[in-house]
């Protein structure tokens, strides 16, 4: 998928949003291997502990899926260019090493970055099982 339509889908994700708390709205949208696409949303909750953001969301909803290799995401925020928090950032890790990074504020404002740049010296499956790859079909 291109990015400017991954942008848009994390665009309309970001109204989903339940942040009756912070008001700030996150969407993302995640491109998976095979080029299917979810979305997600920032869940607040009131304790904030069990809250979610956008980013783990998608991922999420993909991989109780069956889907596990990421290819992009793109991540839209209430802010100026809204980065993954670095629990996602390892979420992400964990199904794309290889995975390209959309920080947008609208489909033709975006910054793209390989997961590398923003996560360097990640610590990844590989270094716990050597053949993890093959086992998790990642």
């Amino acid at each position: 998928m291109d990015n400017k339509k991954l942008i848009r889908k994390a665009l309309e994700a970001k109204k989903m949003a339940y942040v009756p708390y912070s008001g700030f709205h996150v969407g993302a949208a995640v491109e998976m291997e095979d080029g299917t696409v979810f979305t997600g949303c920032n869940i607040e909750i009131v304790s904030y502990s069990p809250t979610i953001c956008a980013e783990r969301t998608a991922i999420f909803k993909a991989v109780s899926e069956g889907h596990k290799k990421i290819r992009k995401v793109a991540v839209v925020g209430d802010s100026h260019h809204t980065y993954p928090c670095g629990v996602c950032r390892q979420v992400i890790r964990e199904f794309g090493k290889d995975a390209r990074i959309l920080i947008a504020n609208t489909e033709d404002d975006f910054l793209e970055y390989g997961l590398d740049e923003l996560l360097p010296h990640s610590f990844g499956p590989e270094e716990l099982l050597p053949d993890s790859e093959e086992e998790n079909n990642v």
